[in-house]
């Protein structure tokens, strides 16, 4: 029983990106929701377009995300318009309705930075210590820790 191997040559980015395959078409689908976000701020007052992100497009219908139910409630109102809106752009006439979601953004939370002194009287006790120390690695290591005191000026 004989193994054939065989050998796929590497393909260019751009046949991968705008090929036929499943990329191709991922990368089809992500520019038109680009298109449509972009084209939906542009024509949006700007308090309210930046809480405006178009989330995908299934079935004839547009997912529009925002991040509170407030700008939910104004997306609603704006319906008509945001179609009208929609249907300007090419590839988006097939557009029927919208599908809304509230997807709050938490900031991300940094945590504080504690920050920690070596006192004056530990960095003498590592010194003493690193000069009875025998191994140069570790005498080194101490010496380092020691110089992280709070001198006085």
């Amino acid at each position: 029983m004989s193994i054939k191997v065989k050998r796929f040559r590497a393909q260019p980015m751009s046949r991968l990106l705008e090929g036929r395959g499943e990329l191709g078409s991922l990368m089809r689908s992500a520019r038109l929701i680009e298109r449509a976000q972009a084209h939906l701020r542009d024509h949006l007052p700007a308090e309210f377009a930046e809480h405006l992100h178009v989330g995908g497009y299934r079935d004839g219908r547009l997912t529009l995300l925002t991040d509170r139910a407030v700008w939910l409630t104004r997306l609603r109102y704006e319906q008509a318009r945001l179609l009208e809106l929609l249907h300007q752009l090419p590839g988006f006439e097939a557009v029927t309705g919208f599908h809304f979601k509230v997807r709050p953004v938490r900031p991300v939370k940094v945590p504080p930075r504690q920050v920690r002194h070596l006192p004056v009287h530990a960095a003498d006790e590592l010194s003493s210590c690193a000069a009875d120390v025998e191994d140069p690695r570790l005498r080194q290591a101490l010496e380092r820790l020691a110089a992280h005191a709070e001198r006085e000026p």
